[in-house]
């Protein structure tokens, strides 16, 4: 029995000092590394930076096509066709307004100018038309002028009855050929 003491004792004290002298294994990590910690990291930068810069070009295109609508609504506006009482080019009270507005748009915009084109029914002589449509052009030209614009900004011409709007020998159609069209000669792509 001795013996057995013995051989357990020195059994256990050999146990003890052969697990006493390394220390244990430290346990295997459960999270990532601080590699991948940096990796995501900069992934989540990279998101962030890239949802920022695609709100920010989504931002810029939504203004472009805002100053594009105001641009064209511009245009429309200068290229808005005035009406003319039959043999007259005195400006009506609705033409008023148009020039009117026609001319908010040129003083926002001084690098615009325009040609107005003046036109004349059928009836009267092709020589009383071409006269009568200058007198509609350049009637035009006075009343902008008179807004303050630079006479500078407006040309005219007149085809009289060459270039109807309406075809036709009637009230309708006569109404809508005594008229000023405006073209838009230069300045029309920085309208802002």
């Amino acid at each position: 029995m001795y013996k057995t003491r013995l051989l357990v004792a020195t059994f256990v004290v050999a146990l003890v000092a052969a697990c006493g002298s390394e220390p244990a294994p430290p346990p295997a990590p459960t999270g990532p590394t601080p590699e991948e910690l940096e990796r995501r990291r900069q992934d989540s930068i990279a998101r962030v930076q890239a949802a920022e810069e695609a709100r920010m070009r989504a931002e810029q295109e939504q203004m472009e096509r805002e100053a594009a609508r105001r641009a064209e609504s511009l245009r429309r506006t200068l290229r808005e066709v005035v009406y003319f009482d039959y043999d007259q080019s005195n400006i009506r009270s609705d033409t008023q307004e148009k020039l009117r507005a026609k001319a908010d748009v040129l003083r926002g915009n001084p690098g615009v100018s325009l040609r107005m084109e003046g036109h004349a029914d059928e009836r009267g002589t092709s020589e009383y038309n071409i006269a009568l449509g200058n007198e509609r052009a350049e009637a035009v030209i006075q009343t902008l002028t008179g807004f303050g614009l630079d006479a500078n900004r407006f040309s005219s011409v007149s085809y009289g009855e060459e270039r109807p709007m309406a075809q036709g020998s009637n009230e309708s159609a006569w109404s809508r050929n005594r008229r000023v069209e405006f073209v838009i000669t230069a300045g029309g792509d920085e309208l802002r």
